[in-house]
C-alpha cells in the first residue's frame, strides 16, 4: 500500500487517524482513534445507521466484527513498520452481549507476532471497560517491511 509508505517518509508513520481516514468502511462506520501510550483505543460514536435491531437499538454484528478487524489491525500497524494493511486470514468473534446505542470503544493486543504472522485480541465494552460487549482473536498476514 503506497499510502503507508508515503505516511512513513513523511515522518508521520503511525498517525492513524490518517490511516482511518483513508479506510473508506472505517469512515462511513465514523470510526474515531485515540493513543493512550502504546495502546491504541478506538471510538465508534452512536449513529442511527449503525442500528442492526431496532427494537432495542443494539448496534448491527456486522459493525461490532468491523470494529473488532480494525481495532486489530491499527494495533498491529501501530506495533509493527509493515509496508502495507496486515491481510485478515481469519478472526473468530464473540458476542458477549448486545452493543447498546451508545458510543462503543475497542482495544487490542498483539498476542504473538512472527516475521509474517501475527495474532491478535481485540475487544469492545461501552460504559464499563470490565464489561465487554464482544471480543476477537484474529490471524493476520504481515507484509515486512524492506530495509
Amino acid at each position: 500500500m503506497k499510502f503507508l509508505e508515503q505516511l512513513r517518509n513523511e515522518g508521520r508513520g503511525q498517525d492513524l487517524e490518517a490511516i482511518i481516514n483513508h479506510i473508506p468502511y472505517a469512515k462511513f462506520l465514523g470510526l474515531q482513534v485515540e493513543q493512550q501510550g502504546n495502546e491504541v483505543i478506538t471510538v465508534l460514536p452512536f449513529q442511527d445507521h449503525l442500528v442492526g435491531n431496532t427494537t432495542l437499538p443494539a448496534i448491527h454484528g456486522g459493525a461490532v466484527g468491523a470494529m473488532l478487524e480494525m481495532t486489530a489491525l491499527l494495533q498491529l500497524l501501530y506495533d509493527t513498520q509493515c509496508q502495507g494493511l496486515p491481510k485478515t486470514i481469519d478472526v473468530s468473534i464473540d458476542y458477549l452481549r448486545s452493543a447498546r446505542g451508545t458510543t462503543t470503544y475497542g482495544r487490542a493486543i498483539v498476542t504473538r507476532r512472527g516475521r509474517r504472522i501475527a495474532n491478535v485480541r481485540s475487544e469492545l465494552w461501552q460504559e464499563q471497560r470490565d464489561k465487554p460487549v464482544a471480543a476477537c482473536h484474529g490471524h493476520f498476514l504481515l507484509k515486512p517491511a524492506t530495509s
